[in-house]
């Protein structure tokens, strides 16, 4: 089928993540390019598991509105695909719905009606205990074997999508299809394979294609035009100020990958040990030799849920005894605030409970010493965490530990010092803390098994209701 597409498979990516800013130029320019279909991520774990566990987006609804706007004009001007994945960031069915609605929305404000199909990812409890019990599910390091109550305790169960129920999806018919969590590879690759272009340039064309403008070197746009054909595939940045090359590109595997030239997707391994890159002309790369090992079909699964209740305070210090023994400072503080909570609040009521200083302009990232000799910093913001089990235990170990957390001392026979609270109250109630709980693989038969697909075609509904009004 590839024949029929003089010049190779051309697929847009408008954005490395749907909300993030598609530019209606570069779209336009895709377009006059000649490409077949528009393929977008619009989300990822990167921003932790709250997304997930809550089904709601990181991105406003506004932004994702005005990108899938454009999008949308656009396939209906040109008649050609949109294929998103991990829709509303975590690609629950939460997520999905929310960004169903929104393209319901738009298609009511332009009188377009696409044929859409939604391809479902959430999982089942107990279909995940059926085959944890099979001894279908396997762990991803560092967590260990599955049990049933840490099933129990995700909020949202998601299994990643392969290429396969998007071709499904093509192949019926559908002018937008709307995936819950994907690979973000899968969502390009998907409409390539499709057209039988070589799947080992359709897997590493999604790869490189997958964050958008992020394999070029400018910064300027946002998307880049891939183009899959019989000997590799292109990739050309949609802004003219851009422009792609063999380092630029051949980077873009060490992205979120332990292993550069090995990248494990549902149903196989893409292998790039063999890719060549080569300068096209001054914007266009051309990468030849990229192959695809075909492996027992799995899907990784991620599973999000709440936990405990946290409590913030933050103060900025300038103190130099503090600044001149950060570390000395910290440790001594933070015993001082466990023993004030301990002699606070009793313990019954207190449960368990855990207080962090996050020290930000000395370690406040790592949490790690620093070397020997290192100078003091000109000033550094101390961030109070509690953790409790409930958001008012937390909320009340944050009002015991104020007064030492405001005035505390680095040598204690020296005045009081005061350092500067970044608000007032002082004390900002955080909310329930998330956390990914599942973090597995699971082996199964057949590509489908985990995917519900449903369809709402608007061209149908129209059509029913003019029917209805005659």
């Amino acid at each position: 089928m590839i024949d029929t597409y003089r010049g190779g498979v051309k697929v847009i990516v408008p954005t490395g993540s749907l909300g993030a800013g598609v530019r209606e130029e570069e779209v336009a320019y895709g377009l006059s390019k000649g490409a077949h279909a528009i393929a977008s991520d619009a989300g990822s774990t990167d921003s932790g598991a709250a997304y997930l566990a809550t089904g709601k987006s990181k991105n406003n609804r506004g932004a994702v509105k005005r990108d899938l706007t454009i999008l949308m004009r656009a396939q209906a001007h040109a008649g050609i695909p949109i294929i998103i994945g991990t829709a509303g960031q975590a690609g629950g069915d939460l997520n999905l719905d929310w960004t169903r609605d929104i393209v319901l929305e738009i298609a009511s404000e332009l009188g377009v009606s696409p044929k859409i199909a939604l391809l479902r990812s959430e999982q089942d409890k107990g279909a995940i205990k059926r085959l944890n019990r099979e001894g279908r599910i396997h762990p991803l390091a560092p967590v260990g074997p599955l049990d049933e109550a840490t099933i129990d305790s995700c909020n949202h169960i998601v299994a990643l999508l392969g290429v396969e129920p998007y071709i499904a999806a093509l192949e019926a018919g559908a002018d937008i299809v709307l995936g819950g969590r994907a690979t973000d590879t899968a969502v390009i690759a998907s409409f390539p394979i499709w057209k039988e272009a070589p799947w080992g340039a359709s897997w590493h064309a999604g790869k490189t294609g997958e964050c958008g403008a992020q394999c070029a070197e400018g910064r300027e746009g946002a998307g880049v035009l891939l183009t899959i054909h019989a000997e590799g595939f292109d990739v050309e940045p949609l802004s003219a100020g851009n422009r792609c090359t063999p380092h630029s590109v051949s980077a873009h595997m060490l992205y979120e990958n332990t292993d550069p030239f090995r990248l494990p997707e549902p149903g196989g391994v893409l292998d790039v040990t063999k890719a060549r890159y080569a300068q096209l002309d001054d914007r266009t790369v051309r990468v030849t030799g990229s192959e695809w090992e075909p492996s027992p079909y799995s899907m990784k699964l991620e599973g999000a849920g709440g936990g405990r209740y946290q409590t913030l305070m933050l103060v900025g210090i300038q103190d130099p005894d503090v600044l001149n023994d950060v570390e000395g400072f910290h440790d001594r503080i933070l015993a001082a605030l466990y023993q004030r909570t301990r002699s606070s609040i009793p313990a019954d009521e207190l449960g368990e409970f855990h207080i962090s200083l996050r020290m930000y302009g000395w370690n406040g990232v790592t949490g790690l010493p620093l070397p020997e000799g290192t100078p003091p910093p000109i000033e550094i913001g101390m961030l109070f965490v509690a953790t409790a089990e409930t958001q008012d235990i937390a909320n009340a170990i944050s009002q015991a530990c104020n007064p030492y957390f405001f005035h505390y001392p680095a040598i204690m026979d020296k005045e009081l010092p005061s350092y500067g609270f970044a608000f007032t109250p002082a004390d900002v109630a955080r909310g329930q803390v998330y956390e990914f709980k599942l973090n597995h693989v699971v082996q199964i038969d057949d590509p489908m098994a985990l995917t519900r697909t449903e369809w709402i075609d608007l061209s149908v509904a129209d059509h029913m209701g003019e029917m209805g009004d005659g």
